[in-house]
């Protein structure tokens, strides 16, 4: 049986550390036979992009600020050139909100730090499709997959503007759906459980969230970043050709539940 992501072409966004939802969605990928490229974002973790790059068929690794026009298209049109001017498969997991928004009232937020977390955490999947767009088209089709949160259709405690971001994100997902899909390019989420990685860290109460979510959820029991890894293999494979425009919910249930 051939691998899944066989001759496919992927690039990442998002990998901070080996803990990360995105290195577990590579992994995947890699596994299945596609080849990768990563950006970072900042000094500060490009060398443990670069030592998880090596340990599988990575074709580049290169600086992206997703809040910046220009950064993304030198990056696509890097991404281009290390594939051969077509891309198969996009996975967007970028998000940001300032640590003091993220405990807290909401109400309190700061309108440049309101428009900061909206610029990176949803119109980074605005500006980086419109870049994929056409290195996808060249390859006749194309995956993209962000990651969303329950927080973003209901009040979560101290997640704040970033429960708002989501909101933002899951809006524009469902939109790129329906612009990109006459070219065949599909566009879909996951909205994952609690998941401990850097970014969790920096919310108020997470270790309340993971609990709450295994008392309630109808599974009782926690998620991992493989979890979230084998939602996203089936949305970015050829198994989902006709999905589009979805949430996936990786969450053992949790968001069915009223209480």
């Amino acid at each position: 049986m051939a691998a899944p992501f066989e001759g496919k072409r992927a690039l990442v966004l998002g990998v901070a550390n080996k803990r990360s939802i995105a290195w577990a969605i590579a992994q995947r990928l890699a596994d299945g036979g596609a080849r990768l490229a990563f950006t970072y974002q900042g000094e500060r973790i490009q060398k443990s992009v670069a030592d998880l790059a090596v340990t599988v068929d990575t074709a580049l690794v290169t600086e992206c600020d997703v809040r910046s026009d220009d950064d993304v298209t030198r990056v696509f049109g890097e991404v281009g050139d290390a594939f051969g001017g077509e891309l198969d498969i996009l996975v967007h997991s970028v998000a940001f909100a300032a640590a003091e928004d993220l405990e807290g009232r909401f109400t309190d937020t700061p309108r440049d730090r309101f428009w900061l977390a909206l610029d990176i955490s949803a119109y980074s999947l605005v500006a980086c499709a419109k870049a994929a767009e056409p290195l996808m088209e060249q390859a006749g089709g194309g995956s993209i997959v962000t990651m969303t949160y329950l927080g973003g259709e209901r009040v979560v405690p101290h997640y704040n503007v970033m429960g708002v971001a989501k909101a933002t994100l899951d809006a524009s997902m469902r939109y790129l759906a329906s612009d990109l899909g006459e070219k065949n390019i599909r566009v879909n989420a996951i909205s994952a459980g609690p998941v401990r990685t850097l970014a969790a860290r920096s919310i108020a109460g997470f270790p309340t969230m993971e609990a709450i979510v295994e008392e309630r959820a109808p599974l009782h029991r926690p998620i991992d970043a493989d979890d979230v890894a084998a939602g996203a293999a089936y949305l970015l494979g050829d198994g989902a050709k006709n999905v589009t425009g979805t949430t996936l919910y990786v969450d053992s249930g949790y968001h069915a539940m009223g209480m």
